[in-house]
């Protein structure tokens, strides 16, 4: 459930990594994103730590390539399913960088991004796609601009510099389980 922009069950673990979005700016899209610190290694506060600029850069070799970059995302969803939320939906989190989808320009500001652990080359976790699915929807009923047909990896939207969530992510069975929903929640 999504009470005043923020999933409740979520762990929240705030970033400064955000700003407001444009005005008037309506929230119609969903980007997947893959994300894993060090590269293909799972586990640990690493990932937090990059979005919430805490990272310690001295910590492995790789650190050092991304010490400058100040980036973060809504959501991750690590390998266990654990939810973390780091920015308000209706703030502008900095996750897709320069991007287009179908002809709108700079994505950050009309979308939200949702990061799942794991590495462009190998297989999500059965209970990512579940509550990635479970997520979605939620995020379908309380901004209803965002439909099934927004939602793209962020190689859709920057395809000449991204190639997540890469070719490991199944996005046919992630729209299986996105139609175990209903496509509205019924009227209380």
């Amino acid at each position: 459930m999504i009470s005043n922009h923020w999933l409740q069950e979520a762990k929240k673990v705030l970033s400064p990594n955000f700003n407001e979005r444009p005005d008037r700016s309506q929230i119609n899209l969903l980007v997947i994103h893959c994300i894993s610190l060090p590269p293909g290694q799972y586990g640990g506060a690493c990932i937090s730590n990059f979005f919430t600029n805490r990272l310690n850069m001295s910590a492995h070799p790789y650190f050092k390539q991304i010490a400058e970059l100040k980036v973060s995302a809504h959501l991750l969803i690590e390998r266990s399913g654990q939810v973390i939320q780091f920015v308000g939906f209706d703030k502008r989190a900095w996750h897709a960088g320069e991007s287009c989808f179908m002809g709108d320009a700079g994505c950050n500001d009309f979308s939200i991004g949702i990061e799942l652990e794991g590495a462009e080359d190998e297989s999500f976790e059965i209970c990512q796609y579940q509550k990635l699915a479970e997520v979605s929807v939620a995020l379908m009923h309380a901004y209803p601009a965002i439909t099934r047909e927004r939602i793209a990896g962020h190689s859709d939207i920057a395809g000449a510099r991204k190639t997540d969530p890469g070719p490991c992510f199944d996005w046919e069975f992630y729209r299986r389980l996105l139609d175990q929903y209903p496509k509205r929640v019924p009227e209380s």
